[in-house]
This record gives C-alpha cells, sequence and structure tokens, in this order.
C-alpha cells in the first residue's frame, strides 16, 4: 500500500520528506491538498491516525489563521477541522499516511517512522 503524502512542492520541507520516501523505493501518492483539499471526513480520519492533536495540524503563522484568530479555539478539534476545511493553505504539511498511522514531517525526516516501523 502507498504512504499518501499530503504535499505542497512549493514547500521545501514537503519536497525533502518526498524525496526521502522516494530514495528507499517507497511508493507515495502524492495529494496535493490545496489542489485536492480533504473533507472533514477525511480530516477526522487523518487526525484520528496522527499522534499529535488538531492544534500541530495548523500553520498559525499563515495570514488565514491570523484573520480569524482569536475565533477559533485550537484546543476544539472540531473548529480546527472547519477553519482547515475553510482555507487548505492553513494545513500543516507534510504528513505521510499509510491508512494506519500518520505522521507530521516536521523535520522531514519524521515521515520514516512510517517505514522504519514496519
Amino acid at each position: 500500500m502507498p504512504i499518501t503524502l499530503y504535499h505542497n512542492p512549493r514547500c521545501s520541507k514537503s519536497r525533502q520528506a518526498l524525496a526521502l520516501l522516494e530514495e528507499r523505493g517507497i511508493e507515495v501518492r502524492q495529494r496535493r491538498y490545496l489542489d485536492e483539499p480533504p473533507s472533514e471526513a477525511e480530516l477526522r480520519d487523518l487526525l484520528s491516525r496522527l499522534d499529535a492533536d488538531g492544534h500541530a495540524l495548523v500553520r498559525t503563522q499563515e495570514a488565514e489563521w491570523k484573520a480569524m484568530d482569536p475565533e477559533v479555539d485550537l484546543s476544539d478539534q472540531e473548529q480546527v477541522i472547519a477553519a482547515i476545511v475553510a482555507h487548505p493553505r492553513l494545513l500543516e504539511r507534510p504528513i505521510a499516511d499509510d491508512g494506519e498511522r500518520a505522521v507530521l514531517g516536521r523535520p522531514p525526516e519524521d515521515v520514516l517512522a512510517l517505514v522504519d516501523a514496519d
């Protein structure tokens, strides 16, 4: 089963994570989340596999976040999901997902936890 990488090709960390996986011969399905934003249900599923809370998924330095902060409570997973659905740029990247576990690639080497766990 390929690893899905929530990916923004303009992001250096995202490109590094992709290269690390490809260098190891891992089949990667790139999910360019700005072109194909995840739905609320997909984000809930992703969070259930991610060893982090909803706060970790938010890029708090983005203009969209600053415009809505403090309206969104980072401790409220549903509010975080709604914010990301409304503004996909808020999704932290890269995220690698093998369907059973997901990891945030910050730093990019963290995506290798999915490979090393096998």
